[in-house]
């Protein structure tokens, strides 16, 4: 399978503001919070390839950083083996026509100035795709495959005046309307209840089938991902730590972050007890994270080279890499 994506060393550090005197106090040294640490991986075409951890962890920036919505600070991203950033401004916005967003809030992603048909036809508008007819007619009928019925009805509505499971769909049709090939869903089902969350997923499964979609499907829901996803990489303060085919990961997880991530799933079974330790505490900063592997403050198995030397990934599996010592 060809890859569409590939990732290479991507970083982004950004600077974190002080006042004059903070910054003279402390020897005229910036300081920077280490949202992602030199993250590499690659999404093939047509397959789902899940980014899972907690929050804080740089999913979303991870995002935003294949997008190009925001400027790397080291590393290189490539959509189809054309680095992104050497693209001029008239290639990217070309681009973006093929690579869209689901974001997490789609109450804070509408304007709720814009009605429903307002809201989807925007993308059209700005890369002047057909004539006011053609769009009007291409809404209606992504509306109707979506279950956002009955579409002429809701067409004119505004987001207050829609549930919430509609509003998440009036997102993914804004973001399907200009018929990408690459999807970035940053928790595209956070927002909304158990019974929404179902039919949400079984949409985006079957609008993967039917219109050959490629996602990144960034979630901190690890059953979801277990769902929806052919792979999942696992994520820890700026850094991926295990990557996989989807059932290597749940059914031979290697790291302790991400047992610990599959302990910490929900069981069906009050009965049942857990088989790995929860970890202790929370993320460390990223202004100043730990020297070595990130996770082991944490960790139940640390050994002394964890806190001086950063993990390089190996081979568990073909198809199974991680970044730990044990």
């Amino acid at each position: 399978m060809n890859e569409l994506i590939r990732v290479t060393n991507l970083t982004k550090l950004y600077p974190v503001q002080k006042s004059f005197l903070d910054f003279i106090f402390a020897g005229g040294n910036r300081e920077y919070v280490h949202a992602v640490d030199s993250v590499s991986f690659s999404i093939r075409k047509g397959e789902v390839l899940g980014l899972a951890g907690e929050s804080g962890s740089g999913k979303s920036t991870t995002g935003r950083l294949i997008l190009g919505l925001i400027h790397p600070t080291g590393g290189m991203v490539e959509y189809e083996n054309r680095d992104i950033s050497s693209l001029s401004r008239k290639e990217l916005k070309t681009l973006r026509a093929k690579i869209q967003i689901v974001f997490q809030d789609p109450n804070s992603s509408l304007s709720p100035r814009m009605s429903v048909g307002e809201a989807i036809e925007h993308p059209l508008k700005i890369h002047r795709m057909g004539t006011k007819h053609e769009r009007r007619e291409k809404i209606l009928g992504l509306m109707e495959s979506i279950g956002l019925t009955p579409a002429g009805f809701l067409y004119k509505k505004y987001p207050h005046q829609l549930s919430g499971g509609q509003t998440q769909r009036v997102v993914l049709a804004r973001a399907l309307i200009t018929d990408p090939d690459f999807l970035v869903a940053d928790e595209p089902i956070a927002m909304a209840d158990v019974s929404v969350r179902a039919m949400i997923l079984e949409l985006m499964k079957t609008l993967k089938d039917n219109l050959h979609l490629t996602y990144l499907f960034i979630t901190h829901d690890l059953a979801t991902a277990k769902y929806l996803c052919d792979r999942v990489a696992i994520m820890y303060l700026g850094r991926i730590v295990e990557i996989g085919e989807r059932d290597e990961i749940f059914s031979y997880p290697h790291h302790p972050y991400t047992k610990a991530l599959l302990s910490a799933v929900p069981v069906p079974d009050p009965g049942q007890k857990r088989k790995e330790k929860i970890p202790q505490g929370e993320i460390p900063s990223a202004i100043h994270p730990p020297a070595g592997c990130h996770f082991h403050p944490r960790c139940p198995y640390k050994m002394p080279e964890c806190s001086r030397e950063k993990p390089l990934f190996k081979d568990i599996s073909q198809s199974h890499m991680s970044a730990c010592f044990l």
